[in-house]
């Protein structure tokens, strides 16, 4: 990942209901929720939320699959993984045993 995708994922993360709606498809799992799922847990409009999921996954946080006549969203891990990484790319001053733990735990499988 680099500096501006980092910071693409970083805004989108930063409007209240898109880090709920992140949150939330984080919980869910492999499973994901559907787009009228998540509007309705969030207590938001389909249409806004529709916005704010497109958002999410133009920054490569989320990815979708179509069902239908619905769309089913899913946390992207290798996203995720990606903005860890590019966090944590240069942590520890050139040690990497010192950010190991903290790497393992991050990186553990769901």
């Amino acid at each position: 990942m680099d500096k501006k995708q980092a910071l693409d994922a970083f805004s989108a993360l930063s409007q209240p209901t898109r880090l709920d709606a992140f949150r939330l498809l984080i919980r869910a799992g492999a499973e994901g929720m559907n787009a009228g799922d998540v509007a309705t847990r969030l207590g938001v409009k389909q249409n806004t939320m529709s916005a704010n999921l497109t958002v999410l996954t133009q920054a490569g946080l989320l990815r979708n699959a179509r069902e239908g006549r619905q769309i089913r969203y899913f946390a992207d891990l290798d996203g995720v993984r990606g903005l860890l990484g590019f966090l944590m790319q240069d942590c520890c001053g050139g040690n990497p045993d010192l950010c190991q733990p903290l790497i393992q735990e991050i990186a553990h499988p769901c």
